[in-house]
């Protein structure tokens, strides 16, 4: 891989005894790591987001599990322990698939193989990565130039690789293309704002930000080939649950004629639902809202609705693009 895309950081590191997280919560100003040394400690880190992306939080929701290991050796305590990692958040399915597999691992081979597939879970996402970024090259026009919107952060922060939409962008810009990211600030928590410009510039890719509120505008008045996002449940009638702000996006872009790709990896994808109203959407704290910097800008006693996700129904997508290839139903 060349070094324009093998970024400088890492978001995830596990030591041994250990798991090194970047926390994300303080991005851009700030690269600070956090080291969890436990299971519990993992499990904290992915409900205040200092680790986040669908892939990312099944990753470290694997290592979590080889934390527990060293701490909890009682098989059915340690199972119980996979669970409470598995529930840590509740609208991404990868974070699920990755603990059945670890649990799988434990009760067919023991303790001593969880690293290792853990270790592979790893793995495979880097390949994933790749191989989506690939696939979503072939759906691009070829020309010189091009401009698309993404929404959240999709990238190596939320990846072990390229990242899913992000990975697309990235490898389109290694082949010299010239190219326009529009960012939306992403609310409530600000993750296009804070993540993906930060990952972006490290990668050298042009990006403006913007108000999430600007991109129907933005979709009406400027040339947009493509919006791409990611996803942390894709279900069989293609109903994508992404980051709250995806539906409107996806309404914009039918409204203006402009392809809306969902990126993501098999591991997202959940054919044991029929649709998205069986999706569990998460709530967010209020504080996420009424406050900025820790200080407050909306009344205290307000009551706010701070969905963490949306639903977008998949009429509204293009198409999938998984390491599997493109396809314009969720089908394996």
């Amino acid at each position: 891989m060349s070094t324009l895309l093998q970024l400088n950081f890492k978001p995830l590191e596990y030591t041994g005894n250990s798991l090194r997280l970047l926390d994300q919560r303080l991005l851009p100003t700030q690269e600070v790591y956090v080291e969890c040394k436990s299971a519990d400690s993992v499990i904290e880190a992915i409900q205040l987001m200092i680790i986040r992306g669908a892939p990312m939080i099944g990753i470290a929701g694997a290592w979590a599990c080889c934390l527990a290991s060293q701490e909890i050796k009682d098989l059915s305590k340690l199972l119980e322990k996979f669970e409470q990692i598995k529930a840590a958040r509740p609208t991404a399915v990868n974070l699920m698939k990755a603990i059945e597999r670890m649990k799988n691992t434990l009760e067919s081979n023991g303790i001593s193989l969880l690293e290792a597939e853990a270790q592979k879970i790893t793995d495979e996402d880097v390949q994933m990565c790749l191989s989506m970024a690939s696939h979503g090259l072939t759906i691009l026009p070829n020309k010189a130039e091009y401009s698309f919107i993404t929404h959240c952060n999709t990238g190596s922060l939320a990846t072990a690789g390229l990242g899913t939409a992000l990975g697309v962008l990235k490898l389109l810009h290694q082949q010299n293309k010239k190219l326009r990211v529009y960012a939306t600030e992403t609310r409530p928590y600000l993750q296009g704002a804070r993540l993906t410009t930060w990952e972006l510039n490290k990668c050298g890719i042009p990006v403006t930000l913007m108000p999430d509120s600007a991109a129907a505008f933005l979709m009406k008045t400027q040339k947009i080939d493509a919006v791409f996002v990611g996803a942390d449940r894709i279900v069989a009638n293609g109903d994508t649950a992404n980051k709250i702000g995806t539906y409107a996006l996806a309404l914009a872009a039918r409204a203006n004629q402009i392809p809306f790709y969902v990126v993501a990896p098999s591991t997202s994808i959940d054919l044991s639902l029929e649709s998205g109203k069986q999706i569990e959407i998460e709530q967010r704290a209020k504080q996420e809202l009424i406050e900025f910097n820790g200080k407050l800008i909306a009344p205290e006693s307000i009551d706010c609705f701070n969905p963490g996700f949306d639903i977008t129904p998949g009429e509204l997508i293009t198409a999938f693009i998984t390491e599997h290839g493109v396809k314009t139903k969720p089908n394996l």
